[in-house]
């Protein structure tokens, strides 16, 4: 561990002054501009733990269902699962570590994991469409690379996807291929499976609309519109063309505020008929 190389870079990552974060559930998420120094020390300990387990560890720079203002950043563990307990722990002392105790904070972490230095690490990164994600991830890279970590940066990824391919890549392939299109091959082939087995009549039921609350699932949705079957029609709204992300529309919109999202008109969803929310949003020209 060159301790020394960590000690200059970190500075190219001050941490704000009295900035305290809590590494929760889904990871870190703040304002945006706040997190610079957090994607550089979580790239630190994405190598630690990869050291550690002798796998591929993923790292999402995402603020999910937060305003387009935030972002936010966590970590992917070996079987594509959240990130271990004790390492959350980490993960909370090392972002809120002052400059001048990052050396011992690191030390401490190899020391009680027994981490193996000299082991190699491998590191995936994924980022959502927010304007400061492109910034933070490279911010991740930098925490990678001068711990001595190899990495592969997927770019523009959803959440589950990043997750796919650190467990793809962890079981040699037999999960999967761990890129875009073994992703899509992958799940679609389990969607038209699925739709196979409901029972339903009328041409109606062919249509899916989705609302993608302006973010990523725009893109990645539309890249694997063809991997469906010719008898499903995918429409997309709240597609990021216009509107920012989140804002008035998403899953956490409808159900913190318990009303559809913005262009709701456009929508038609059909709940099963023993389901209790028998929603229908009429289609209105």
């Amino acid at each position: 561990m060159d301790l020394g190389a960590i000690t200059k870079y970190s500075a190219l990552h001050a941490k704000p002054n009295g900035l305290i974060l809590q590494y929760g559930t889904a990871g870190f998420r703040t304002k945006a501009e706040h997190l610079d120094h957090v994607m550089f020390r979580m790239g630190l300990l994405a190598v630690l733990r990869s050291k550690q387990t002798k796998s591929t560890i993923g790292v999402m720079v995402t603020a999910s269902h937060n305003p387009e203002e935030d972002n936010g950043v966590k970590l992917v563990d070996p079987l594509g699962e959240m990130l271990a307990p004790s390492w959350e722990e980490h993960a909370t002392c090392l972002a809120n570590a002052e400059e001048q105790d990052m050396q011992r904070v690191l030390i401490d972490i190899s020391e009680k994991e027994a981490v193996n230095l000299q082991q190699d690490a491998f590191v995936v990164i994924g980022r959502d469409t927010r304007p400061s994600s492109e910034k933070l991830s490279q911010s991740v890279i930098d925490g990678v690379t001068v711990l001595g970590g190899q990495f592969h940066d997927y770019g523009l990824l959803t959440t589950p996807q990043l997750h796919y391919m650190v467990y793809c890549r962890n079981t040699g392939g037999r999960y999967g291929k761990a890129t875009i299109e073994g992703y899509y091959q992958k799940l679609s082939k389990a969607f038209v499976e699925l739709t196979k087995q409901a029972s339903c009549s009328g041409d109606e039921y062919r249509s899916l609309k989705v609302d993608c609350a302006n973010g990523i699932g725009a893109l990645k949705l539309r890249e694997m519109e063809h991997y469906f079957s010719q008898g499903l029609s995918v429409q997309l709204f709240n597609d990021g063309s216009k509107g920012k992300l989140n804002h008035l529309c998403g899953a956490d919109f409808v159900k913190s505020h318990q009303k559809p999202p913005q262009d709701w008109r456009k929508f038609e969803y059909w709940c099963c008929t023993n389901c209790i929310c028998k929603w229908k949003f009429n289609t209105v020209s």
